[in-house]
């Protein structure tokens, strides 16, 4: 029987399993927005494109399922661009339907028109122009497969309006799909896991430093299975939070920029560095020229192109880091060695590290609310719940992720290649589209909260009872740390001194707002935020003018991390003056 092509979009989407899609309707995808009302799926609707974008994000990070967003044509699919780059630096499974004119006038500059597929090329894993609609099923299939296989990455399947409303004879969902050129490799190369195995017996100072890709390969019982096995030190980017539980003896707390001491200090000294799923991205390597110089690395990552991109590595393994892993230990277990005896000094100079340089602040009693106070009293009524815990981008971000110490993976949801202010709120709105009844927490900036605060009325119209805890210090407050530092206190266009009423916003929504302006009013309203139903926003007003510590400034080699409020060295200003 020959439908339209809407109803074939429709079709193949619940043979793919997708339950929910988030987006924002418009006249050139009115046409399957209208079938939709035929069919089992739950559509949230978002006020603004990039925020459905980034709640496709939270909710595949938090689940491990490839998320879905419908848009239409012209603005509803370039308000996506941003959304689409953040999901193609963090490596998210998304696939996004984007409305199109219809192709008798594309390219003549019709109403909502805009050439997509040419604007997402770089900013997607892969794009797709549907251009016949018998062709629509095969499409689908190879977008979310593309998406979810290999390294996970955004995909972007532009639909021409004539296309979704042209009839076609549907002859069902593809079982498979072959694309030719495409075949990533899954399994590690038996030779390099043979090198890597022999480099791990030989090592007298290893640390393990695991990233984001651990989380997309679902890896973290292999990881945890390596790091008992082997009894090696262990830290994670900001991306690979959750892959080791914060509370083992041997994870030494988030690598980089805003990492602990203790943590870059073993990358400075290791003699071997076991590379699993990062990007050696410059906030974890600092300066090139002085990274990893005297070390061996071993490299695993799915993408090919990732390894020896920013650094050389001795060791490199292309495959599924769950696949590795498996079979990494498998030979490690073979291996007749008295690990512990043999790092007893490396423990020692560690050990050192984590008494001299601890991450501290002191929070007195009667003083503005410290941030890091703040996140820590979040953490120690929340921690019973799992929850998950999305953050925006800033000093807010970085504080999350020194004190918020989560214990398993897909609990951490943040941006960090890209940066995106006001990722946390939309995303932690994701995770909850996909855990309804788990507690799902934003650690958010007031700046960062104000880029997508408008969808709070999302949650309140779909119940999803996000708690929203805001470290309000009325300042673009990463920005203003650097110009303080950098810039001799000349701020520039941070103060936000003038901003909303949070807690009147949230009741002009029709959700619950709380305040809290002393170090005393935070545990209680934090415990009121997480037993009241409904979302809700706790405004905890906070000092001003504190810095994130420790902080590896940019362009600067790791040994150079600052670690208080003294002076910095001239020698540090090199890369900003």
């Amino acid at each position: 029987m020959r439908v339209t092509g809407s109803e074939i979009f429709m079709k193949c989407l619940q043979a793919e399993g997708v339950h929910t899609a988030f987006g924002h309707p418009g006249g050139a995808i009115l046409h399957g927005y209208d079938v939709m009302l035929d069919y089992p799926l739950r559509h949230i609707l978002c006020r603004h494109e990039q925020v459905a974008i980034h709640a496709v994000e939270g909710y595949y990070k938090a689940s491990g399922q490839t998320g879905t967003a419908i848009v239409t044509s012209g603005p509803g699919a370039t308000n996506t661009v941003t959304g689409l780059t953040d999901a193609l630096m963090d490596s998210m499974a998304i696939v996004v339907f984007t409305g199109q004119v219809p192709t008798a006038v594309m390219g003549c500059d019709a109403f909502q028109e805009a050439d997509v597929v040419g604007t997402t090329r770089t900013c997607t894993k892969h794009n797709f122009l549907a251009l016949k609609t018998e062709e629509l099923p095969r499409i689908i299939k190879e977008a979310y497969h593309i998406a979810r296989s290999g390294r996970p990455g955004p995909v972007l399947v532009d639909l021409p309006k004539d296309i979704i409303m042209g009839r076609a004879e549907f002859k069902g969902y593809p079982e498979e799909v072959s694309i030719r050129g495409y075949n990533p490799s899954v399994n590690g190369h038996p030779g390099q896991i043979r090198k890597a195995v022999e480099l791990i017996a030989a090592a007298r100072r290893p640390v393990i430093y695991g990233g984001g890709g651990i989380i997309h390969a679902d890896a973290s019982a292999e990881l945890t299975e390596l790091v008992n096995l082997t009894q090696i030190p262990t830290t994670l980017t900001l991306m690979g939070l959750g892959a080791l539980d914060t509370s083992h003896p041997l994870w030494l707390g988030m690598l980089g920029m805003h990492g602990t001491y203790t943590a870059n200090m073993c990358m400075v000294h290791t003699d071997l560095m076991i590379a699993i799923g990062p990007r050696f991205d410059d906030r974890v390597t600092g300066k090139l020229s002085e990274f990893a110089k005297n070390c061996k690395i071993i490299h695993v990552d799915i993408d090919p192109t990732s390894i020896r991109k920013n650094v050389h590595v001795d060791v490199p393994i292309v495959g599924d880091v769950k696949r590795v892993l498996t079979q990494l230990n498998a030979e490690l277990r073979k291996i007749k060695r008295d690990w512990r005896k043999d790092l007893e000094e490396w423990y020692g100079q560690i050990a050192e590290w984590q008494r001299t340089h601890p991450l501290r602040y002191h929070q007195a009693p009667d003083a503005a609310i410290k941030p890091q106070y703040a996140i820590e009293q979040i953490y120690k009524v929340t921690e019973e719940h799992d929850p998950i815990v999305a953050t925006g981008v800033g000093q807010h971000q970085m504080w999350a992720a020194q004190y918020y110490r989560g214990h398993q993976p897909r609990r951490f949801i943040t941006s960090g290649g890209l940066g995106t202010m006001g990722f946390g709120f939309p995303a932690a709105l994701g995770a909850q589209a996909a855990f309804p009844d788990k507690l799902v927490i934003d650690i958010d900036g007031d700046g960062s909260f104000q880029m997508t605060m408008q969808d709070l009325i999302t949650c309140v119209q779909y119940n999803l009872p996000v708690k929203i805890f805001l470290v309000n210090n009325r300042y673009l407050g990463m920005v203003r740390q650097w110009q303080e530092l950098f810039y001799g206190k000349r701020y520039s266009q941070v103060d936000l001194e003038i901003q909303p009423d949070f807690v009147k916003l949230a009741e002009a929504c029709g959700a619950v707002g709380l305040r809290a302006e002393r170090p005393g009013d935070v545990r209680p309203l934090i415990e009121k935020a997480v037993s009241t139903p409904g979302p809700v926003v706790v405004d905890l007003v906070c000092e001003r003018e504190e810095n994130c510590y420790p902080m590896i400034p940019a362009g600067s080699a790791i040994r150079d991390i600052i670690d208080t409020d003294e002076p910095i060295p001239d020698k540090l200003f090199q890369g900003w003056r």
